[in-house]
């Protein structure tokens, strides 16, 4: 493909001239190299580059603050532990330049709004405490003493602690975590909403109700040994590179490669390990032994079709259906009725493709199902999870060696938080160790979770929204309407290392509270300490930054914590808030008694590399469902309704960015650099509904009931490799398309995954005629209809 170059998109004056070229075959190589030094070296310079990267996810360093992929043993480490959007995360967070009093002195929050997400994230660290008064249009320092006293003040003149809703990013430590939410049950509420609504809560929900808990049951070794991995719905050479790494070992060792994802990203084609020769000057290792194409959200009724293969085949462990689980009749009777017509309709792949995979399934003695927010994030994903669930029940993939379910996390603590009692549903054995452990009654009604919490500051429910790390305003669904409900709070308080866009959409008054991040040594009253995180395979490890704070007036997110809960609660319940500021083993000590799994915390994070979580499904084959066995799921098979003329948009991370933050503006595995506006659109279809690639379109949705069509403007639209009906964009760009009733059955998950558009050239209205009227309730998702056998 000849390089393409595109005017910058009018309304993003940050952005540099687009370039598109073909996509690339591999992931990582040399490039990566260079790419990770380069970044490094620009914002940290040569001696900070050094201190950081090689302590990088090392057993006396400190965990990276991008995802949550596990480390190896610390003596399999190599020197450079890393990948390169690990070393764009930490060049992130350790850039030497600095967002002063006199930065937010010399812009007005409307002009810094008039700002892109990429050049907000440019400025540096912010140096102070900052607040926003009523009626004002700069931010402008404030004390911490006062800060605090300013909170406090709004939290106790609520008419409840409900009308206040507390926030965490995955990035928060375990001591944060579990500091914070003992501050939020104090005061009085449950309102936890986190990241983990966002992604992987269908995750949470599906794996609890059909194995036991809401974890991965594998570990790294078993990645290592397994026979067959299946990679469905992830992007891992942009998401979590150093996946790639425990892929290429197990290609090594025999193990084969099924891709289910409806783009072919360089990470699932080719790996090039920069740590090995192979990688710098040879080929470097192949990964995929088939690839999948899938529509999107066609997982459910493809899923189903190996079911039904295996089924019919007798590729089953029926020693262990028979002592383990419960439900196979009713599901096996389900899946016998499968209609091939609507498989292949829905999935887009033709019988061949599918009984080639199957065939890959049925021949392992031991498979892997992984995947991440390509599964979680539609109307019908707690099926779709509780459908790869079964799957692993029907060979006895849970609880043996090279087998298991791995959801892979996206941000570097979000399970450990969850661990620590970040959930607005808190199970009733964990509020009452912590009842007997600090001597209050914690309160027992259901919290708010993210898109309630939005609901509720909308509806005026709520008027206090207080956010530990993270960019709510840009990671939540329906931008537009999660702005205006920011905006009626009374306050809102964001904890956070660098500018975001949720500092300028913010409430009456509004404060950042800057804190350490990863990269920092932490000195507290009783010397320098330590915080722990938790992976996506239950491993739980401590953390110390080599680096000094980059401001005398940052604090901890521990001190911070404890600095509001002090001037909040005062002596209420005579919870020692100093103690656990001033040593944060007094922390970890609490949550030895508190946290099921987590006696003698302090002596098992001190062990080089930590410690695992016990998880009984993995340890013992023991499932703590209702049941008490694993439970086999019968769902029918929902399949997304189109209307002619529009696709399903999928909304994804470039390779530039990690979630909300973005490092640049190149995504080269695509081919696409120098800006972000685009939607990737199969050729067949540009051509169909009479588009040619380059042209700038809006993206256009409706949903039911509302008064208002859903507008992202001004996107280029690029040729791509990907189903014919279908689409792709980054977010948060086009977070705006996202409804916030349009949620996951179950899990109340954001559909980010699942959005019907229509592509209309800039500036005009969507064309609608008979046949392409707005999409109704009843017609964004329809069961097939066959016959069901529940349980």
């Amino acid at each position: 493909m000849a390089k393409r170059h595109y005017p910058a998109h009018r309304d993003h004056v940050d952005e540099e001239k687009l370039t598109v070229t073909a996509p690339e075959d591999h992931a990582a190589g040399v490039r990566a190299v260079a790419v990770s030094m380069g970044r490094a070296l620009h914002h940290m310079g040569p001696a900070r580059t050094a201190r950081t990267l090689l302590k990088l996810n090392q057993a006396d360093g400190f965990d990276c603050m991008s995802c949550a992929w596990p480390d190896p043993d610390p003596e399999h480490r190599h020197t450079a532990e890393f990948c390169e959007n690990g070393a764009k995360a930490v060049a992130e967070e350790a850039t030497t330049a600095r967002a002063t009093p006199e930065f937010f002195e010399r812009y007005r929050i409307v002009d810094l709004d008039a700002r892109s997400e990429h050049w907000l994230g440019q400025q540096g660290r912010i140096t102070h405490p900052m607040i926003k008064r009523p009626g004002a249009t700069r931010y402008e320092p404030i004390e911490w003493s006062a800060a605090f006293a300013v909170i406090a003040a709004e939290l106790n003149d609520l008419a409840s602690p409900d009308q206040a809703l507390f926030y965490t990013s995955g990035r928060t430590s375990n001591e944060a975590a579990f500091t914070y939410q003992l501050f939020v049950r104090a005061f009085g509420t449950n309102n936890l909403p986190d990241c983990s609504n966002m992604c992987h809560e269908s995750t949470s929900v599906a794996l609890a109700e059909s194995i036991g808990i809401g974890k991965a049951s594998v570990t790294l070794s078993d990645i290592y040994s397994a026979k067959l991995i299946v990679l469905a719905g992830q992007n891992p050479g942009t998401n979590h590179p150093r996946m790639l790494s425990a892929l290429e070992i197990a290609k090594r060792k025999g193990a084969k490669i099924l891709t289910i994802n409806p783009l072919r990203e360089a990470g699932l084609v080719n790996f090039r390990n920069p740590q090995l020769a192979r990688g710098v000057v040879g080929h470097g290792t192949d990964l995929s032994d088939l690839h999948l194409p899938v529509k999107i959200n066609g997982d459910l009724a493809l899923f189903q079709a190996f079911g039904h293969l295996l089924v019919s085949w007798g590729a089953i462990d029926e020693s262990f259906i028979a002592q383990y689980t419960t439900g196979f009749e009713s599901w096996r009777r389900h899946i016998e009725n499968l209609d091939w017509d609507f498989v292949t309709e829905t999935t887009g792949l033709d019988r061949d493709q599918i009984v080639a995979a199957a065939e890959m399934i049925a021949g392992s003695t031991g498979t892997v199902y992984c995947w991440a927010m390509g599964l979680t994030q539609h109307h019908n994903s707690v099926a779709v999870i509780k459908e790869v669930c079964n799957l692993a029940f029907l060979q006895g993939n849970i609880g043996k060696r090279g087998a298991g379910l791995l959801p892979v996390r996206g941000h570097s603590n979000v399970q450990g938080d969850r661990t620590m009692g970040i959930w607005e549903r808190p199970p009733e054995q964990f509020l009452d160790a912590l009842a007997a452990e600090f001597g209050f009654e914690p309160p027992r009604e259901h919290g708010y979770d993210t898109v309630d919490a939005i609901r509720a500051l909308r509806d005026g429910k709520a008027k206090v929204f207080i956010g530990l790390g993270g960019n709510f305003v840009q990671a939540a669904p329906d931008t537009d309407v999660t702005a205006a409900a920011l905006r009626k709070a009374s306050l809102t308080v964001q904890v956070s290392t660098k500018l975001n866009r949720s500092h300028l959409v913010c409430g009456r008054t509004a404060l950042i509270l800057p804190t350490l991040g990863r990269t920092e040594t932490d000195a507290q009253a009783s010397g320098p300490q330590v915080v722990t995180v938790e992976d996506s395979m239950c491993s739980v490890h401590a953390s110390r930054g080599p680096l000094a704070p980059a401001s005398p007036q940052l604090r901890s997110e521990v001190a911070i914590v404890t600095g509001i809960a002090e001037a909040t609660l005062g002596g209420r319940h005579g919870i020692d808030w100093a103690a656990m500021r001033d040593d944060y083993a007094v922390i970890r000590r609490h949550i030895s008694k508190v946290v099921h799994g987590c006696e003698d915390y302090e002596a098992k994070i001190a062990q080089p590399g930590g410690f695992v979580m016990p998880h009984p499904p993995r340890d013992e084959r023991r499932f703590d469902t209702a049941s008490g066995r694993a439970e086999f799921a019968t769902s029918s098979i929902q399949a997304l309704q189109i209307p002619p003329n529009h696709l399903v948009l999928q909304t994804l991370r470039s390779h530039d960015q990690y979630n909300t933050t973005i490092y640049g503006l190149s995504d080269r595995y695509r081919g696409i650099d120098g800006g972000r506006r685009v939607v990737l659109v199969n050729p067949a279809d540009i051509v169909r509904l009479g588009f040619e690639e380059g042209d700038v379109v809006d993206l256009v949705t409706h949903w039911p009931g509302d008064r208002h069509q859903r507008r992202a403007p001004s996107f280029r639209i690029i040729g791509y490799e990907t189903p014919q009906g279908t689409a792709a964009a980054y977010y948060p760009e086009t977070n705006p398309l996202v409804p916030l009733d349009s949620t996951a059955l179950g899990s109340n998950t954001p559909t980010s995954k699942s959005v019907i558009i229509q592509l209309v050239p800039m500036g005009s209205p969507p064309a609608l005629d008979a046949s392409q009227r707005p999409l109704r309730a009843d017609d964004a998702h329809k069961s097939h209809p066959q016959p069901e056998y529940l349980a």
